[in-house]
């Protein structure tokens, strides 16, 4: 789940400033221990010394600013083999790239598709998947991954 666009807009610069990329922030809210990841990369990938570093700037800054009520867990981590997707401007950026979407809606009914990446429309994400082009919606998508060539 997408955090917060405001908690985003607090994150990013400092994120930035440290001379990383923030893919993206999700927000897990739960009773019992909620979640907060932050995913970021760099040039060369990032390893555990630059999530740490990333994870200390970013902790300060949530304590001062207190944009999330409540407790919460800070994660900071690469994005993984895995990619999530969060950005619009990330379906453009993997064009050519294989894609798994989980869709909030049925779209020829199927909540889940499957393909390459073929470019991204104002009205959404074209998908090719086994079946030709898909067109799929960008308020339809729940959730989008890059996925490694096996």
């Amino acid at each position: 789940m997408k955090a917060p666009e405001h908690v985003i807009e607090l994150l990013e610069p400092v994120i930035e400033g440290l001379g990383y990329e923030c893919v993206g922030v999700e927000f897990h809210p739960s009773r019992g221990e909620s979640v907060l990841r932050v995913f970021i990369d760099g040039p060369d990938g990032v390893n555990v010394d630059d999530c740490a570093r990333v994870s200390h700037q970013v902790s300060g800054v949530l304590d001062v600013e207190d944009p999330i009520r409540g407790d919460y867990v800070l994660e900071v981590s690469s994005p993984g083999l895995d990619r999530p997707v969060f950005k619009t401007s990330d379906y453009e950026r993997f064009s050519g790239e294989s894609v798994r979407i989980r869709l909030r809606e049925r779209i020829d009914g199927r909540r889940k598709i499957t393909g390459r990446l073929a470019g991204l429309t104002d009205e959404g994400v074209i998908v090719e998947t086994a079946d030709g082009r898909t067109a799929v919606p960008l308020t339809a998508i729940d959730g989008a991954h890059i996925e490694l060539e096996p």
